[in-house]
């Protein structure tokens, strides 16, 4: 994706789309894969993306679809434009992934919360240390996906990388107090988590990375 001076790419690739009223399912079809591969929305049915060739083979392949379902669909080339409405396209962008990011991190704090409760509760089973780690496994998968299509990152990104780091600490940690209490290991419980930077058990989402 090549980029001009102001971190904006040199083009657009623009789909224009209209289904059948009635071709509900095709609808949803379609807005699920535009929303994957990070297109945004101008104005009701005309949906942006940088230009890249992986972009422009995704459109085409939607186009070709739609007039398989007998819609009608336009896949245009656009040079970027005045500065003023390449800012507002990027904004929507950020606007759209800046929403996947605070789900995002809310679902951590949620881990980071569960944690600590079964922390407090000396909870230290094999049960609840599967359940952190598949938690822990989606949250990656997820936040893979989101970065994948974040084509002009911010801060905020840059706050769930942080969030999920410490989800990875903290289920470290939770993992060492559960071999302890299985006695998998030797040393002691206080020791173990000492060593791995985090007390499940006092830890809550409002203390800081």
């Amino acid at each position: 994706m090549s980029m001009d001076a102001d971190g904006c790419p040199s083009s657009w690739l623009l789909l224009l789309t209209q289904l059948p009223k009635s071709a509900s399912s095709p609808r949803v079809a379609l807005w699920r894969r535009l929303r994957a591969a990070g297109a945004t929305t101008m104005v009701t049915s005309a949906w942006v993306l940088p230009e890249t060739a992986a972009h422009a083979e995704l459109l085409e392949q939607l186009r070709d679809g739609l007039l398989r379902q007998g819609g009608i669909g336009f896949v245009l080339s656009i040079p970027a434009s005045t500065p003023d409405v390449n800012v507002a396209i990027v904004s929507r962008f950020r606007d759209d992934r800046g929403r996947e990011y605070d789900e995002f991190v809310e679902r951590c704090a949620a881990l980071l919360d569960e944690i600590g409760k079964e922390g407090k509760a000396g909870k230290y089973t094999f049960a609840e240390l599967e359940e952190s780690e598949q938690d822990l496994e989606k949250l990656v998968r997820w936040l893979a996906k989101i970065q994948a299509r974040d084509f002009f990152p911010d801060e905020r990104g840059q706050e769930a990388a942080a969030m999920l780091a410490r989800c990875q600490t903290v289920v470290e940690a939770f993992s060492q107090s559960v071999y302890t209490a299985e006695e998998v290991t030797g040393s002691g419980s206080r020791g173990l988590q000492a060593s791995a930077g985090a007390d499940p058990g006092q830890l809550d989402s409002s203390q800081p990375v």
